[in-house]
């Protein structure tokens, strides 16, 4: 075979080829509903996965196709919620709204901090440094990277440097969760009023020589809250999500610390209201 033969035979294939993934194309194309585009379009656009898929492309696609309701969108609220409704000729339907409770009641008016730091202001800087400055390891640093990350600006710090959560404004991103070093915030529905605000796993007075609120493992609560609801477990209650709806004020309402507390509303901003300080400081870590 000469040179020349060659190179037609490869020409002729190459077309060939091209010819068959042309109509292959064309027929196993499969057409995109447009509304999809036009539902992206009215979604907020942020990405932020709240509504329990990827991004906001996927949600216009489940939507279109009548797998969700445009109401499961938290960020978008109710007024984008029935503009897609009214779009597509569907029900609003509605989720219940989910935000982000942050388990730690520990702020500088509680717990004791045995060093100053000087560096990088940031939680995660700070952990890197025999776990940060605080007596308690697991407890809140307060020095704001969930503030910083919160796209919709619903997190700020109180007086005592412990992170609050407006509910109206949070939207259960995830963002605070990703950047708190601690673990110390959780994605839970606003319905759920029993909130464990502890993550030490010492008990005992171990745990009040490091904070005034910290758990200590006296299992009180579990005691006084229906069967099925708390257990403990490595030092502290656990409630049980598939029985939340057993949940009762009386479970925190013989705490000896209040480390376990029933939270309504707005009362987090309520709690860091007017407080005093203690200065605590033992150890001064200077960090260049």
């Amino acid at each position: 075979m000469g040179p020349f033969t060659a190179i037609s035979f490869i020409a002729a294939l190459s077309i060939t080829l091209s010819i068959i993934l042309a109509i292959a194309h064309r027929r196993l194309k499969v057409e995109e509903d447009p509304r999809i585009d036009s539902v992206s379009d009215m979604l907020p656009g942020v990405n932020c996965g709240s509504c329990g898929l990827p991004g906001c492309r996927m949600f216009a696609e489940k939507v279109v196709a009548g797998e969700i309701l445009p109401g499961q969108c938290p960020v978008g609220g109710p007024e984008t919620a029935r503009f897609i409704a009214n779009f597509l000729g569907v029900e609003v339907g509605q989720m219940e709204k989910k935000v982000a409770r942050l388990l730690c009641a520990g702020g500088r008016d509680v717990a004791i901090q045995v060093a100053e730091y000087e560096g990088f202001s940031s939680c995660r800087a700070a952990a890197t440094i025999i776990g940060g400055f605080k007596g308690c390891t697991y407890g809140c640093l307060g020095l704001g990277d969930c503030v910083v990350s919160c796209t919709f600006e619903a997190i700020s710090l109180a007086p005592n440097s412990l992170p609050v959560v407006d509910l109206e404004e949070c939207t259960a991103c995830g963002d605070c969760v990703r950047a708190c070093p601690k673990g110390l915030y959780q994605i839970m529905p606003i319905s759920h009023h029993l909130v464990v605000q502890c993550k030490s796993l010492l008990e005992g007075d171990t745990v009040l020589d490091m904070c005034k609120v910290g758990c200590t493992a006296c299992g009180i609560c579990a005691a006084d809250a229906p069967v099925g609801l708390i257990t403990m477990e490595n030092n502290l209650p656990v409630i049980h999500e598939e029985n939340i709806h057993l949940q009762t004020e009386l479970a925190a309402m013989r705490c000896p610390t209040d480390a376990i507390q029933w939270i309504e509303g707005q009362q987090f901003k309520d709690l860091f209201a007017g407080i005093k300080f203690e200065e605590k400081q033992e150890i001064t870590v200077r960090v260049v």
